[in-house]
């Protein structure tokens, strides 16, 4: 099928090869990826509502050139929205699409958009991020079993500080911790809060963990990501597609789970049944906010300034 016209949320536009293959060793098409972000739209899009999203294109697959899609290409249809934002480093405006409904996603993904990367940030609040981010990288000599060792690690930090975190796969090899927050804290003051959780982390476990950003020096050991914490960095979304073998996606876990499951498990094929039947996982990420000041104190770290 190279081209047929659909209508989604009262919008009508075209969609065209449906049957090219986006992942060959599953035979999983572009069609597909259509399918599942518009099936999977009433709980993806609450985790890109009014934030600036970065997309991951790959016309031919995933075996093929893909690019970063920020700024709105110039055939972008007039009932999608942008928001407009300056960018030192590229020198201009960047006109970021905003996620706001099932149509625009299924257009998105009839691009190719494979990866859904939102800001921590929304729009009405660009300098103050809702959550805290870990992101837990393994290196080739990790197991996933050490990956599960130091996510529970991560999180028995926080609750000794008094705080909840959520867990999701990554949808590659490692786990992402998000602790959601009352966003009047900046990203550097937010960003050395997870600094000083990470080192406490990588100095109980130094035997597998590193706060080390160059490569080179880490060793075979799992990276404690918190420099995602900074305006303007991105993170894939809660089930956001990924470009590997088997069409993963990056799924909410319950703290029960995380030592029972793979980063492959969910993919595009079973995570709408999973989250029509456990529901939706990591909804307290919007909703429990909560305060840094206490914890802060607790670390020994500087008295947290409004």
């Amino acid at each position: 099928m190279q081209k047929m016209d659909i209508t989604v949320d009262n919008h009508s536009f075209s969609i065209s090869k449906l049957d090219k293959i986006f992942w060959p060793e599953d035979k999983y098409t572009k069609g597909d990826l259509i399918k599942y972000y518009i099936e999977i739209s009433p709980y993806i899009i609450k985790y890109l509502h009014n934030r600036p999203v970065v997309f991951t294109r790959y016309p031919d697959g995933i075996k093929g050139k893909h690019f970063y899609q920020k700024n709105a290409p110039a055939y972008l249809p007039s009932w999608i929205e942008t928001f407009s934002q300056y960018s030192k480093d590229s020198g201009r405006n960047i006109e970021y699409i905003l996620v706001k409904e099932a149509a625009v996603l299924a257009w998105l993904a009839n691009q190719a958009c494979i990866e859904m990367h939102p800001w921590l940030s929304s729009i009405g609040s660009l300098d103050y991020p809702d959550f805290a981010v870990i992101d837990l990288d393994p290196s080739p000599g990790n197991s996933f079993q050490e990956v599960i060792d130091m996510a529970l690690l991560v999180k028995n930090v926080f609750q000794e500080l008094g705080l909840r975190s959520y867990p999701k796969t990554s949808g590659s090899e490692g786990l992402h911790i998000y602790l959601p927050l009352k966003n009047h804290y900046t990203y550097s003051q937010v960003r050395e809060f997870a600094r000083g959780v990470a080192a406490l982390v990588a100095e109980i476990r130094p035997d597998i963990s590193t706060i080390e950003r160059t490569v080179s020096k880490r060793g075979p050991k799992i990276y404690i990501d918190y420099l995602q914490n900074v305006k303007g960095q991105t993170l894939c979304s809660a089930y956001s597609v990924r470009p590997r073998k088997g069409a993963p996606v990056s799924a909410p876990l319950t703290w029960e789970e995380v030592a029972l499951v793979s980063p492959t498990d969910f993919c595009i094929k079973n995570m709408l049944p999973r989250v029509k039947q456990a529901g939706d996982l990591f909804s307290p990420v919007l909703e429990d906010k909560q305060a840094l000041e206490h914890a802060c104190q607790k670390l020994g770290l500087p008295q947290l300034t409004q």
